[in-house]
């Protein structure tokens, strides 16, 4: 029905707590909500798609707008994207809330030939403030994690070129890939700068483990194009990608989004933007997260109008992070889905779904693909 579909996933914009938020410290959680209660905002394209009335507005006038419920075990983006793409993990990756165990980093130290300092739950900008200058008096590694299941390896790039970063993440994700440790991803998070003002670079990179057959696998295997932009490319592990495009932040996802939209391509484009996340959630930045979606919806007409037709558009996210939230993790809630094509007649609500597998499964519908997964309900009938 479609030759091109723009998938795109507004990280952690979530749309109010999901029904087992409370099991997660979460309750009352609503990223979205909480972020444009003031009635302060200016977002005129999200307003007619129809993601403020997720969160009681009214406004929508284009497209079709609705809520999903997780059904992952965590409230992660390695969780969150699987799902979409069809898988839903028995047993959610560990968290570490202690450190990582002395026998790991003894590892780490062993493959690496580096100390390691850290070892703890820390904010990525702070552990490089605290821990920065010991890092280029040493060379030691600064390790740390988060809410998440994540292992995450900071070094300056005047100690640590970024090429060796990246060579010490590898080492280290073979470890705990091929052990009992259940960490979900491994990040390379080189920093510049000097001791008092430090800053990560856009130069992160994710290594995660090759996961289970999913929707991704069953539109590459048709022969379609599979476009990663941003993140997705190392959240997938590189698997059934045609082309993957690393961004540096989210107006640059949304400029090379638009790149594609110039280009003759029958499959799917999948975009991730992180701002949202990385810069304003996790550090409880409400006005900075609503300054990156006024941003993000500033853009948007330039991408909208070079549509076409034939194309679909799906906006999402992966999970939670309301800046207005105790601590700095992540939080569980729903998630918006929203459609547009210029080929619509009409707009409107859509019923809750029980599962981001939904939009995965809509994907693999438009493109007439067998659901070997077994999972997740098509929207297609629905969008007119």
């Amino acid at each position: 029905m479609y030759k091109r579909v723009f998938l795109i996933v507004m990280d952690s914009l979530g749309v109010g707590e999901a029904k087992d938020a409370e099991k997660f410290g979460d309750k009352g959680a609503n990223t979205l909500g909480h972020i444009v209660e003031n009635k302060l905002y200016n977002l005129p394209v999200m307003e007619k798609l129809g993601l403020l009335d997720l969160v009681g507005e009214h406004k929508a006038t284009n497209g079709y707008h609705g809520k999903i419920e997780p059904a992952n075990k965590a409230k992660d983006t390695l969780n969150g994207h699987y799902e979409m793409m069809g898988v839903i993990l028995d047993k959610p990756y560990m968290t570490y809330p202690d450190g990582f165990p002395i026998i790991l980093i003894s590892k780490i130290q062993r493959v690496t030939g580096r100390e390691v300092i850290g070892n703890c739950v820390a904010s990525g900008t702070e552990i490089i403030k605290e821990l920065g200058e010991m890092h280029i008096k040493t060379g030691a590694l600064i390790i740390y994690t988060s809410a998440d299941s994540v292992l995450q390896v900071a070094a300056h790039e005047s100690v640590i070129p970024v090429e060796e970063l990246y060579d010490i993440c590898e080492k280290i994700s073979k470890i705990v890939f091929e052990e009992e440790y259940k960490i979900g991803r491994v990040i390379a998070r080189p920093f510049t700068g000097k001791v008092g003002d430090f800053t990560r670079t856009p130069r992160r990179k994710d290594f995660t483990k090759e996961p289970p057959l999913n929707f991704l696998d069953l539109i590459y295997n048709k022969g379609l194009d599979v476009i990663a932009l941003g993140k997705i490319k190392d959240i997938f592990a590189n698997k059934s990608i045609t082309t993957g495009i690393k961004t540096t932040n989210n107006i640059d996802g949304l400029m090379k989004l638009v790149d594609f939209t110039r280009k003759d391509f029958n499959g799917l484009c999948f975009l991730n933007l992180n701002d949202f996340d990385s810069s304003y959630g996790h550090r409880r930045d409400r006005d900075g997260y609503l300054k990156c979606i006024q941003e993000m919806d500033q853009y948007l007409p330039i991408f909208i109008n070079k549509l076409k037709d034939d194309d679909l558009v799906i906006f999402t996210a992966d999970h939670g992070n309301d800046p207005t939230y105790k601590g700095t993790d992540h939080t569980r809630e729903n998630v918006p889905v929203l459609f547009y094509s210029k080929s619509f007649k009409y707009f409107g609500e859509l019923p809750l779904r029980h599962t981001f597998a939904d939009i995965g499964a809509t994907i693999i519908d438009n493109f007439n693909i067998e659901n070997k997964l077994e999972i997740g309900e098509s929207y297609l009938d629905l969008l007119k």
